[in-house]
């Protein structure tokens, strides 16, 4: 069903088109995620003296920075990520799904086992913060696998959305509580209390994304429901003056371009239905 999804979606746009719509159609999430993901690598590298060294010169060799490593592992998946959708949309002549979605499930499983080994070293708050965000990593990689064998599944893509925002939100939020707290004082290993609200502000995030989606689920409903019969009553009538003459219709087929006559001949066919 992937490969059949994936010839319904031309990526490279007609020529005869204008250089507007060439610039509309192109995949600008996946050059976001080539640049950001370059910014942050070149970051990691200028943070540290030593070049982000990856062994010492010492007699018995040791690997050193293996956190920052993993970090610049974790932007080289984004790099790829943004290079295939690119490709997929931009370059192929046809945009393969399959190609996109497998490439994002393998990303997430290496994300998980570079997640699983961030927190080998890691105590108290920190580990808490990741182990949550292990959580929401290892659901949405199990997701993704069975978008791959249920493609058109509306439940499938619902949560997925709602993992992606847990999972947006609570990076932010980890970033915060480790890095940088709002409060201006650091989050104590020792104190229960504050692993114990770790959880607590997790629980409050699921929330708060249920709630996000659950709105704009209910102003959906609400603009269907109020303009959603005036939109298909004008479809009705485009539809009546198309059908209506079927033989102008048909020497019209003949004399466009093969793009739009396959744009045509799918419209001659839902109206006929």
């Amino acid at each position: 069903m992937i490969l059949i999804d994936s010839l319904l979606y031309p990526s490279c746009p007609p020529r005869d088109k204008g250089r507007c719509v060439r610039l509309w159609k192109i995949s600008y999430g996946g050059l976001s995620k080539v640049v950001a993901g370059s910014l942050l690598v070149v970051y990691v590298f200028l943070v540290h003296d030593d070049g982000l060294a990856l062994m010492n010169n010492q007699t018995a060799p040791k690997f050193m920075h293996p956190k920052e490593w993993q970090h610049l592992t974790m932007f080289i998946l984004l790099i790829l990520n943004g290079c295939v959708e690119f490709l997929s949309r931009n370059v192929l002549p046809q945009r393969c799904v399959v190609l996109e979605k497998g490439t994002l499930v393998l990303i997430y499983y290496e994300l998980l086992l570079l997640f699983v080994s961030h927190v080998k070293y890691s105590e108290g708050i920190e580990l808490q913060v990741h182990s949550l965000l292990i959580l929401v990593v290892f659901l949405l990689m199990l997701v993704l696998v069975a978008e791959l064998w249920a493609p058109d599944t509306c439940h499938i893509w619902l949560i997925e959305t709602f993992l992606l925002l847990m999972m947006g939100s609570w990076l932010m939020q980890a970033g915060f509580t480790l890095y940088r707290p709002l409060s201006g004082y650091p989050w104590k290993d020792d104190d229960t209390s504050d692993i114990m609200f770790v959880t607590t502000f997790f629980c409050w995030h699921v929330l708060a994304n249920a709630s996000c989606l659950l709105g704009i689920y209910g102003f959906s409903c609400f603009w269907y429901r109020g303009y959603g019969p005036s939109l298909k009553l004008m479809g009705s009538k485009e539809v009546s003056h198309y059908t209506s003459t079927p033989g102008r219709l048909y020497k019209s087929l003949q004399e466009v371009e093969p793009s739009e006559r396959e744009d045509q001949a799918l419209l001659l066919s839902n109206s006929s239905l």
